[in-house]
């Protein structure tokens, strides 16, 4: 009997050609997930980087049940004089939209990646790290042609591209940054990975990289120390489990908000359903509206509320009026089924980095202590010795028939909102896997301004014109609404997925 086909999605196509590779010899779903993370590292430099923190969603074929290992960035234990902090503000182009970073050593948390690949590869990984690191290893040393799309995002943060002579060396190594076509390598980061599978998570600790992380940091302006590195621990916690469509989502819970969010969302368009309403584009613009309320209403007790019942009624009030006639940034995501069932839903993040390389090392810090998508108020005001908030939310839906689906995705604030969709299609909608991502979305900030791709109908559209504070219609699809990466597996039926065009992604089943 042929055995059930394997899926992988991701944002790049050396991301999905590294996890599809480690499959193919015979790697389960976290070890191609490995390969993956370690490759995006390489080809997705700006979303990615072993100086940040993510998240996983695993699903165990044998145990059949949903766990989430959270090796997100905490802030450091002792934050440093303002004056000798550095900590200084850019502003990213994307063109039809400004937004201002703020980067420098003062601004990286404590990283968590290192951390977290050992623990997933301890918890189920079936290969050596050695051989999970080679695709990327090789890619880094051999060099690759840049994609339109990381070229894209190379001019959207050119400012931290060109912010040090040893950033540049990478990234602009003629003195402008490269372009598409351009090969980019980066043998530094190869040794570093190559190092790293010798070394285990040591070595980001109190090993060497550790230890130059902590230098650069007591001598250039930031805060983190040997001893924020050495305290550093991955945490496994329960999913958050929603039921939508008679579907159990497993979504990521608290601390990170984005998985609360995400639950409200449905359970609001669930109320909508059971009221008579339709789920069309102005009931979900009425959805985020009404999870951005909850949000400033209930903060960070958001998620306990849900869990025990007390928004209930809220929901439920709000979906029923809803259904009467009525006149966060550089993220990158992977999903990886198994043929057995397994599931890696992986997002990660490196903000877009401090703009300084860790010795020469190959790769940048996080700067997640200047967004204030994480940090949770103005950038660089922070608790002392917390692990942070985040919106990632990497999903895995498991179905009545067997049917289990992985995705997650990048997109700031965004995340929520292009999730919620994405969930919707596929259990409310059925549709298609492709269909599911690449119908258009829409996304409602907190202060009310709702923007919206193309592809809504007419009267969708004039919905949702009406429907916010300020409307605003993108002439086409944009990574501004995310890059939802979805595998889809059933033992019988086989796996399908897609990676999402609006950031250049690619599936591969094999």
């Amino acid at each position: 009997m042929k055995k059930t086909q394997s899926v992988v999605a991701a944002g790049h196509a050396l991301t999905a050609g590294a996890a599809a590779e480690i499959l193919a010899d015979g790697g389960n779903a976290f070890d191609a997930a490995i390969a993956g993370v370690c490759m995006s590292f390489v080809a997705e430099a700006v979303f990615a980087s072993p100086g940040g923190g993510g998240f996983l969603m695993a699903r165990d074929a044998g145990r059949r049940d949903a766990k989430l290992f959270d090796f997100f960035v905490e802030t450091p234990l002792k934050r440093r004089a303002e004056t000798d902090v550095s900590f200084f503000p850019i502003r990213a182009d994307f063109g039809a939209a400004t937004q201002e970073f703020h980067i420098g050593l003062g601004s990286s948390a404590t990283p968590g990646l290192a951390q977290g690949l050992f623990a997933m590869h301890e918890a189920y990984a079936r290969l050596p790290m050695k051989r999970l690191v080679e695709p990327a290893v090789r890619a880094a040393k051999q060099g690759f042609p840049l994609t339109r799309f990381q070229a894209y995002l190379f001019t959207v943060i050119a400012p931290i591209l060109k912010e040090s002579p040893e950033v540049r060396a990478i990234f602009a190594p003629g003195g402008e940054l490269l372009k598409e076509g351009a090969t980019f390598r980066n043998e530094g980061l190869a040794e570093t990975l190559e190092w790293l599978a010798e070394d285990g998570a040591r070595l980001f600790t109190d090993g060497d990289i550790g230890q130059a992380i902590a230098a650069q940091s007591r001598d250039r302006g930031g805060h983190l120390t040997l001893e924020d590195l050495k305290r550093y621990e991955v945490r496994l916690r329960e999913p958050l489990l929603w039921g939508f469509g008679g579907a159990s989502v497993a979504l990521n819970p608290p601390p990170s908000a984005g998985g609360a969010l995400i639950a409200f969302g449905l359970s609001y368009l669930a109320g909508l359903v059971e009221a008579g309403g339709m789920i069309d584009a102005r009931a979900l613009g009425a959805a985020m509206t009404a999870t951005n309320d909850a949000r400033r209403a209930h903060g960070h007790d958001l998620a306990a509320r849900l869990v025990s019942g007390a928004l209930a009624r809220e929901i439920a009030a709000a979906s029923a009026a809803a259904a009467a006639p009525q006149a966060y940034r550089g993220t990158t995501h992977i999903s990886v089924i198994d043929g057995d069932g397994n599931a890696a839903a992986v997002s990660l993040s490196n903000g877009e980095g401090n703009g300084f390389i860790v010795g020469n090392h190959g790769f940048m810090l996080n700067n997640m202590l200047g967004e204030e998508d994480v940090a949770g108020g103005a950038p660089g005001v922070w608790p002392e010795g917390v692990r942070m908030s985040s919106m990632m939310a990497p999903a895995i839906l498991l179905e009545p028939d067997g049917t289990v689906t992985a995705l997650g995705t990048g997109g700031s604030n965004r995340i929520r909102t292009a999730i919620l969709q994405v969930v919707v299609n596929l259990l409310a909608r059925r549709m298609s896997v492709e269909d599911a991502v690449a119908a258009p979305r829409l996304h409602v900030e907190r202060c009310g301004t709702v923007s919206f791709e193309p592809g809504f109908s007419e009267a969708e559209e004039a919905a949702l014109r009406a429907h916010g504070e300020k409307a605003k219609a993108w002439p086409d699809r944009n990574l501004f609404f995310g890059g939802v990466h979805v595998a889809r597996w059933h033992e019988k039926r086989g796996a399908d997925g897609a990676g999402d065009p609006r950031r250049q992604g690619t599936a591969v089943v094999l």
